[in-house]
């Protein structure tokens, strides 16, 4: 049976952000990856909710969160302030906070501008190009993607993608966790949509973003580096950079890159461990 999740609107600078709120405890912000919907995170979030309260969240400018003016110049840093309002508006205290992939970049962010608000940010798998030896190569292949894409459109250019980051060939969940077909086709449908708006405004600039790594190093304590099963592959990499800076090791959440997908339980059930308070 589905859990009945409170739904609601935070009006911030520039957007109108949707959210859910599923669940009693204490409070976990999931950030949404590179297709900024909250809807791929809900059986985790279903799962979750019996110990924490869970905030889910379409990031600013997809799906159900419009702008309310121009993109700004600045997206991750107004991402990153996003997550600051959703924590003082739902959060009674310092909260955890999950973010993976272009999510973990944000949530990264997070930890810098707003590190009072957080007791503990899992960063899972964020595609940090800049940190890296050979982060030429890598912002290369960001500004060779978006040429395909600008070219030959997005199918193209997500299929050059997932070959490039060497993900799975299957990021379908286990049918047990899927969301009804209604629901299913409905979140879709949004997240197509949403390819372009990343494409366009943050499939550069994202990897492109350099922390700052004395800063992090200061807040270790409250930082979580985690990677999945494919340690040769480049959304591992960055991670390993991060953990020579602060001095923490990686934490293993079971699958790839999308292994909240692809191995539901095992993925929650880890994640599960390492943010409580």
């Amino acid at each position: 049976m589905r859990m009945r999740a409170t739904i609601d609107r935070l009006a911030v600078p520039g957007a109108s952000l949707y959210y859910e709120v599923r669940g009693a405890g204490p409070a976990l912000l999931i950030i949404p990856s590179g297709n900024g919907d909250a809807a791929p995170f809900v059986p985790m979030a279903e799962s979750l909710a019996d110990e924490y309260t869970v905030i889910t969240y379409d990031r600013r400018g997809f799906s159900r969160s419009p702008l309310d003016g121009p993109v700004g110049d600045d997206r991750l840093t107004e991402d990153a302030h996003d997550v600051g309002a959703l924590l003082r508006h739902l959060a009674p205290g310092p909260a955890a906070v999950f973010g993976s992939s272009s999510g973990a970049i944000v949530a990264l962010a997070t930890l810098e501008r707003h590190p009072g608000l957080v007791h503990t940010v899992v960063a899972h798998e964020p595609p940090l190009a800049s940190v890296l030896p050979d982060a030429e190569r890598w912002l290369g292949f960001y500004s060779e993607l978006y040429e395909t894409y600008r070219r030959d459109g997005v199918d193209a250019a997500r299929k050059a993608f997932r070959a490039g980051m060497g993900m799975e060939t299957t990021t379908k969940p286990p049918r047990r966790t899927e969301l009804p077909p209604a629901e299913l086709a409905e979140m879709l449908g949004r997240i197509r949509r949403n390819h372009v708006f990343w494409f366009e405004h943050e499939l550069k600039p994202y990897p492109a973003y350099r922390p700052n790594l004395r800063l992090l190093k200061s807040l270790a304590s409250k930082l979580v580096l985690a990677g999945g099963d494919a340690r040769d592959t480049f959304p591992y990499r960055p991670n390993t950079v991060l953990a020579e800076h602060t001095g923490n090791a990686i934490v293993h959440l079971p699958g790839g890159h999308v292994g909240y997908v692809t191995h539901p339980e095992a993925f929650t059930a880890a994640l599960r461990e390492v943010v409580r308070p």
